[in-house]
């Protein structure tokens, strides 16, 4: 079947060869509808979508669906129409959300390091989620390059595991050595299982949950080779624990990992080095014999009971914060403004006066001060006009070369004129 997105419109070639008929009034609105038709086979060229894909998680199971890069790949328009210009590995990042939500549902998770990495969708679904019953996720891929998407839907039917018996042994190892996608694939499943395998002494385990170390808490690492995240890989079988890893909760050990020292294993370490498994990290979880850590919950103030909804009081008293008024706002402005009284009063009514200074200081500083003020009257003068005569405060006691006495009230001439040298007279 020959793709139609490709084909040109016969509307659009009307409008593009006709440009003056579309301007006339009376016929605007059918090659206003054309342009409307070719943006719609625009978009159309942009936008695929791949058939549905229905996929079958089980509760107590750990979940994995890989998006498949050349599948979305090879659904881009430009791909499909054979564009040479395009290469044949481009970047394709995903976004995943349940249909008519933002975003996934809890117990689901999407992980892709790059976009020209393969991304997964896992996780391991409840009971809760079985009564759900099905949930369906849109996956769209973008192409990087020429900005085309594809989407999907992707059925998830939820159902119980095959085997109905719970799992009432599990336990929870730390891998150091490896990111989320890295044990994602059913290949490092299978080789971590059989690692597990070797030290409980069972055949019938199985994997129930893949969490990324950041999501517990951890650091992302520095970006130097060799430095991974961590995951937690937990592992359940209706067999009891062996020996070997009891011995891993043994006191002995316990003080080993206290003070960061390797534990002594009783069997053989058959992860590494493949895995690298922190064993001073490792859970152990008996979900047998009832747990009896805590005391029961009464119902009562705070503790609802099954099924129901907290229905709040509709008769309560009314609070009147008249009180909680007065004291956060008009106290401070009260303490302010006496504070501004006290200061005015400091400020304003304490000053001594000029006639207080003057009687509280002697006559000869007096004098001193209003001959300052007179010298500088008159050097204000002088400023003003450059030819009265020198003033007599400026006028020399006596000749500095010669040691001979001088009037200052006798004759009135510049000492300025003075000769420097003698013999110049």
């Amino acid at each position: 079947m020959q793709d139609t997105s490709s084909l040109p419109d016969p509307n659009c070639q009307l409008l593009r060869s006709t440009p003056e008929v579309a301007a006339h009034p009376l016929q605007g609105k059918p090659h206003k509808d054309s342009l409307i038709l070719c943006g719609a086979v625009f978009l159309g060229g942009l936008l695929a979508a791949l058939p549905d894909l229905s996929v079958y998680p089980v509760t107590g199971e750990i979940f994995v669906h890989e998006l498949e890069r050349e599948h979305f790949q090879d659904a881009f328009p430009s791909i499909h129409n054979n564009v040479e210009e395009i290469p044949s590995d481009v970047p394709i990042t995903f976004h995943a959300h349940l249909l008519g939500y933002p975003d996934l549902p809890r117990w689901l998770r999407y992980i892709q390091r790059g976009p020209y990495e393969t991304a997964f969708l896992y996780g391991s679904p409840t009971a809760k989620e079985k009564k759900a019953g099905r949930q369906t996720i849109e996956v769209k891929a973008y192409n990087r390059h020429t900005y085309e998407t594809v989407k999907q839907r992707v059925i998830f039917n939820i159902g119980s595991s095959p085997v109905d018996e719970q799992l009432p042994y599990q336990a929870e190892f730390f891998v150091r050595n490896r990111d989320v996608e890295e044990v994602l694939p059913g290949e490092a499943q299978q080789l971590f299982q059989q690692g597990v395998d070797s030290i409980w002494d069972q055949d019938d385990l199985r994997i129930i949950n893949i969490t990324s170390a950041l999501d517990r808490g951890g650091r992302v690492p520095l970006p130097i080779e060799g430095r991974k995240e961590g995951v937690y890989i937990k592992v359940g079988s209706i067999y009891p624990f062996s020996d070997c890893l009891m011995a891993t909760k043994s006191l002995d050990n316990e003080a080993r990992c206290k003070m960061e020292q390797q534990i002594v294993l009783a069997c053989h370490d058959r992860f590494y080095p493949v895995f690298i498994i922190d064993w001073c990290n490792i859970t152990l979880m008996d979900l047998s014999s009832p747990s009896t850590t805590g005391p029961a919950l009464t119902l009562g103030d705070g503790v609802l009971e099954d099924g129901s909804e907290f229905e709040p009081p509709t008769d309560a008293p009314e609070k009147t914060f008249l009180y909680d008024y007065l004291l956060t706002i008009l106290l401070p402005l009260l303490v302010a403004l006496l504070l501004c009284l006290f200061l005015s009063y400091i400020m304003c009514c304490r000053r001594e006066g000029l006639d207080k200074r003057d009687m509280a200081t002697s006559d000869i500083q007096m004098v001193h001060h209003n001959t300052i003020h007179g010298n500088t009257e008159e050097l204000r003068h002088m400023a003003s006009s450059r030819e009265v005569p020198q003033p007599l405060s400026t006028l020399p006691m006596f000749n500095v070369r010669t040691g001979e006495s001088i009037n200052p009230m006798h004759g009135r001439y510049d000492s300025a004129h003075v000769p420097l040298i003698l013999d110049q007279k």
